[in-house]
């Protein structure tokens, strides 16, 4: 066995004549533990809310999306689509139109994101789950149907069964016009509603589907669209990513999903960052118990020290118990301290200790997601951490050590 962790695991076991000493490593440890358990949790759930952001724009968002650049809109042409029909990997291209319109139905009125999809949107089975009334269908007896989210619906009291209103749907399209007649400024076109979708509070409250011919009509986009939705095989969605960057120039910008809210992911990145920092300055100042106990542990073993130097002991062997004594201490709160967090993360994520305290939320309780190499992160923070706070007291030993020598 290795000596001087012979020595400081007997220090740490036995039973010591100043009781102080003891008293501050058990709180030393028990800091260590809890401090380590809230950084394991705070990373999990951090971790939780990444997976939980990226489930709700996978359900919305295409796994791919192509779109200019510069600019608003661009011609899609057969040539264009077949090229990238023909790159390894696509399974689905759906064209959209996507611009903001103004809805009015009866009495209430507002402003909604309009998505024109191609018929083969449905295909790709994005909003299967998560329709809360009526049939999914943007046409049925060649009769177009809008799919709103349930915020719209609530703000514009709109009915499924009612087939005496329908929504009326504006689109301003020339504000330029030096015309006295209002009605050359817009277009307008009604659409019943077939279903209602409930993903997430911003796109439930902001968005509603439409047939392409629909949009286009309204629009009068002729065959221009706003973006391209492509749907992948599964198998490598980065590489038909990069297949179809190569395969459409500079002008064009091919985007994944994480990609399309990058500032969101960026955004949620940091602040996993920040609270790791945090909680890792709070570990450290936790650990200064570590200090005081390492210190008068030295001046309380000065006799311990005495007879090792007498015995020949050298003085990087004093050093080497005292650094171990602290990563005893320190090491045993991290193990309690990762197995406490393990644990309650394992609850959390079975049985929901702590809700989301919103009735509208998406989940009722906090996401949380273990990774292995949070805890390997956590584990090499102790380490560093142990190494600053021992190092002290461990060269005051040897000190003492050098002067008794002397």
């Amino acid at each position: 066995m290795d000596l001087p962790f012979f020595i400081a695991r007997r220090y740490f076991l036995s039973k010591r004549k100043k009781n102080f000493i003891n008293v501050i490593s058990i709180l030393s440890m028990v800091g260590v533990a809890f401090t380590t358990a809230a950084l394991v949790i705070v990373l999990s759930v951090f971790n939780g809310l990444g997976v939980l952001l990226n489930s709700l724009n996978q359900s919305f968002d295409p796994e791919l999306k192509i779109s200019l650049v510069k600019g608003k809109s661009f011609e899609l042409t057969d040539e264009l689509l077949a090229r990238i029909e023909n790159t390894p990997g696509v399974k689905i291209v759906t064209p959209v139109i996507e611009d903001y319109v103004y809805v009015r139905y009866r009495n209430a009125d507002m402003v909604v994101t309009m998505k024109g999809v191609g018929k083969n949107f449905l295909e790709q089975h994005r909003l299967d789950d998560h329709i809360v009334d009526g049939e999914l269908k943007l046409t049925k007896d060649s009769i177009p149907f809008a799919i709103i989210g349930n915020g719209v619906q609530y703000m514009l009291s709109a009915s499924l069964n009612d087939d005496m209103h329908a929504l009326q749907v504006f689109y301003i399209k020339n504000l330029k016009s030096q015309s006295l007649n209002p009605l050359s400024m817009y277009a307008r076109k009604s659409i019943r509603p077939g279903a209602v979708f409930s993903i997430e509070k911003t796109y439930n409250e902001n968005y509603m589907f439409v047939p392409l011919a629909f949009a286009e009509s309204l629009m009068d986009y002729g065959n221009k669209r706003t973006s391209l939705e492509v749907q992948t095989d599964g198998k490598n969605p980065r590489e038909v990513q990069a297949a179809l960057q190569q395969a459409l120039g500079e002008n064009f910008t091919v985007l994944n999903n994480e990609e399309q809210h990058k500032e969101l992911y960026l955004l949620v990145k940091f602040e996993k960052l920040f609270s790791f920092l945090a909680l890792s300055i709070l570990l450290l100042v936790g650990s200064i118990n570590i200090f005081f106990s390492l210190m008068m542990l030295a001046i309380d073993k000065k006799k311990d020290i005495s007879v090792l130097t007498a015995l020949g002991a050298p003085a990087s062997l004093i050093k080497r118990i005292f650094l171990t004594e602290g990563a005893l201490i320190a090491f045993t709160g991290a193990g309690i301290g990762l197995v406490l967090g393990a644990v309650l993360c394992f609850l959390q994520d079975q049985v929901g200790l702590v809700s989301m305290g919103m009735e509208n939320a998406v989940i009722s309780h906090y996401p949380v997601k273990m990774q292995v190499s949070d805890f390997l992160l956590t584990g090499l923070v102790i380490v560093a951490v142990t190494f600053i706070i021992s190092i002290r007291p461990a060269s005051l030993a040897a000190r003492s050590y050098s002067i008794d020598h002397l």
